[in-house]
């Protein structure tokens, strides 16, 4: 049997009978179609996704552990200390050590981190907007706590 071209504009769900139809597929290209400008956009402006995660993260008064902004972001803890190493160096957060645990080192953001994911923050909520747009309230509160559900569900996996 030949291997198949599919056209450009196809039903995934029944023209891709394993990938159309697989959660996780799913939610990876979903992640990816929607992410993807927004992504562009904050690349043009000098920010990656990983600092992006960080900033939000942390947006606008949050304080975290290495190790929380590490799960937080996707991130793997030794390089999220990197991108925290550069942000600091930036002036964007600084790290000061916990009231309650003076070993437990805490990230949060300075005044000039604030600003930049200030306008981050707005730019992210515009572009959700927009990919949002034809969908009712309902089904957008539907949508947001099935992920919820989800990444709770999962999360207590680990």
């Amino acid at each position: 049997m030949e291997p198949q071209t599919l056209p450009a504009e196809t039903d995934i769900s029944t023209d891709r009978p394993f990938t159309g139809d697989y959660l996780l597929y799913l939610l990876a290209q979903a992640s990816a179609a929607a992410s993807s400008d927004f992504h562009a956009d904050i690349a043009a402006l000098g920010v990656s996704v990983p600092k992006w995660r960080i900033l939000a993260s942390l947006h606008p008064h949050g304080r975290m552990t290495i190790g929380q902004l590490a799960k937080e972001c996707l991130q793997k803890q030794p390089t999220l200390t990197r991108i925290v190493d550069r942000l600091e160096q930036e002036g964007l957060v600084r790290r000061s050590h916990s009231l309650s645990d003076r070993r437990e080192v805490q990230v949060s953001l300075t005044d000039k981190g604030r600003e930049l994911s200030a306008g981050l923050v707005d730019q992210a909520r515009h572009h959700e907007a927009a990919i949002l747009h034809d969908y009712s309230a309902d089904e957008i509160e539907i949508l947001k706590e099935t992920l919820k559900v989800l990444i709770r569900r999962t999360s207590s996996a680990d």
